[in-house]
């Protein structure tokens, strides 16, 4: 088999993910983008592996190896990337990305209903303030 053909299906499936990347807004989403671009790596490295180990005396399948760990760093980032994302959905009540922009912004007074937030906040301070 040829090197190409590998090499092509891994440069389309990294295409897809960076497209899931750069275009979806649901967190979980943009992980399985991350995961699909990981596995056209790993699937270039075993190609390549076994295409220079055609040409090699010592195959020492170093791409396989480097594949195997990848495939482990993979599932770690996976299961605390999911966490993160559940523990954030159970604060804020969306997976939005796009929704979640304020948290990094610090403060998140440019959506519709902000003046109604702001006048609740002043409310509960004041009757803090009147009850202490």
């Amino acid at each position: 088999m040829h090197l190409a053909y590998p090499a092509v299906l891994s440069a389309l499936l990294f295409c897809t993910g960076l497209y899931g990347v750069l275009a979806r807004r649901n967190a979980i989403l943009v992980l399985m983008s991350v995961e699909l671009m990981l596995n056209a790596v790993n699937l270039n490295l075993v190609a390549f592996d076994v295409w220079l180990s055609r040409t090699a005396e010592e195959t020492l399948h170093s791409g396989q190896a480097l594949t195997l760990f990848t495939i482990a760093i993979a599932a770690a980032e996976i299961g605390i990337g999911l966490a993160i994302v559940l523990a954030v959905y159970r604060n804020r009540g969306t997976s939005d990305i796009d929704k979640l922009r304020d948290t990094a912004e610090g403060g998140g007074t440019d959506g519709p209903d902000s003046d109604a937030r702001t006048a609740e906040r002043s409310a509960r301070a004041e009757k803090a303030e009147a009850t202490a």
